[in-house]
């Protein structure tokens, strides 16, 4: 009797484990379940919430470019809007822009030089300076860091009259050299490419001492194609910065013809009157080179955000 107690016991207790086993699988399946829809639903919300924010950056962008297509007086009467009246829509501003009469072309040169030479120049100084912070160990390393770091916590405004003053004493006012020379060095730039460098193997330079390859040749040929991504980024960001630009050219250039467009296109807006079909369809137009430099380094700036710099 005690072995017949003792083998129902432990079939009891098998079945009580197939029992929880089962209980256990159908809880797995609705927690699978609630994972699932919850997983639905912050997509849907996460979708949702970013759509409304495009929609909010598109807005101002869409407004201006349909009022690139309506006469300056309409702007002045009714403002930016969305609406889409093709009965009142023209491309007289257009044809105006490109008709000349105006210097809006030369602005537009001067920028556009001013931005190359900015962008070319910044990156090659930047890399340089943080190659020499991230791939060399030396006693004043993280001074130097601290006091890059330290330039990106002083406002320009503060800066800006002494720099004002040594353009004045180096004999560099109204030329493009001042302008550009300030910003060759920027602290966020050497940062965001020290940060990169900080991520990629020591072993290469060791490998290219090895093969025989000078420290030049090391940063030229190893380690400058690897950069490739944090180049891409830099140069829209610094691209933007230089294009956008208007206070420090306003304060070096003092000629009109030396004129960069955002100061060209402010010179529209007078007391004494306001050129609207001129400043709307130019603004539009001045977009195209930041967007062409996006599309120029797109493809290696998402590479390097999703495979990263080094592929093995």
């Amino acid at each position: 009797m005690k072995q017949l107690t003792g083998a129902d016991s432990s079939k009891g207790k098998e079945d009580k484990k197939i029992q929880e086993e089962a209980y256990g699988g159908k809880d797995c399946e609705k927690i699978s379940l609630k994972m699932s829809a919850k997983r639905k639903i912050t997509s849907i919300a996460v979708t949702g919430f970013f759509t409304l924010l495009g929609i909010l950056v598109i807005f101002p962008f869409a407004a201006a470019v349909l009022a690139s297509f309506r006469p300056g007086q309409e702007l002045i009467r009714y403002g930016l809007s969305v609406k889409l009246d093709r009965a009142g829509m023209t491309l007289n501003n257009y044809r105006y822009l490109f008709s000349g009469g105006h210097n809006y072309f030369l602005w537009f040169k001067n920028s556009l030089v001013l931005t190359l030479l900015s962008v070319s120049l910044t990156l090659i100084i930047c890399y340089f300076v943080a190659y020499g912070l991230a791939m060399y160990q030396y006693k004043l390393k993280n001074i130097l860091l601290f006091l890059v770091i330290a330039t990106m916590m002083v406002p320009f405004e503060i800066l800006m009259l002494p720099l004002y003053q040594e353009m004045i004493d180096l004999k560099l006012i109204n030329t493009t050299a001042g302008v550009i020379l300030p910003g060759l060095c920027g602290a966020s730039t050497i940062f965001f490419f020290r940060q990169f460098m900080m991520g990629l193997p020591l072993e290469l330079l060791d490998a290219g001492r090895i093969d025989g390859a000078t420290e030049y040749g090391i940063c030229l040929k190893i380690m400058f194609p690897i950069t490739k991504p944090a180049f891409a980024a830099m140069a829209i960001l610094t691209g933007m910065g230089a294009w956008n630009s208007m206070l420090w050219p306003l304060l070096v250039y003092r000629e009109a013809k030396k004129f960069t467009l955002p100061i060209g296109l402010n010179t529209l807006l007078t007391p004494y009157g306001n050129n609207y079909d001129l400043l709307i369809a130019g603004s539009c137009f001045a977009i195209l080179p930041i967007f062409i430099l996006f599309l120029c380094f797109q493809s290696y700036f998402i590479d390097g955000m999703t495979a990263g710099a080094v592929k093995g």
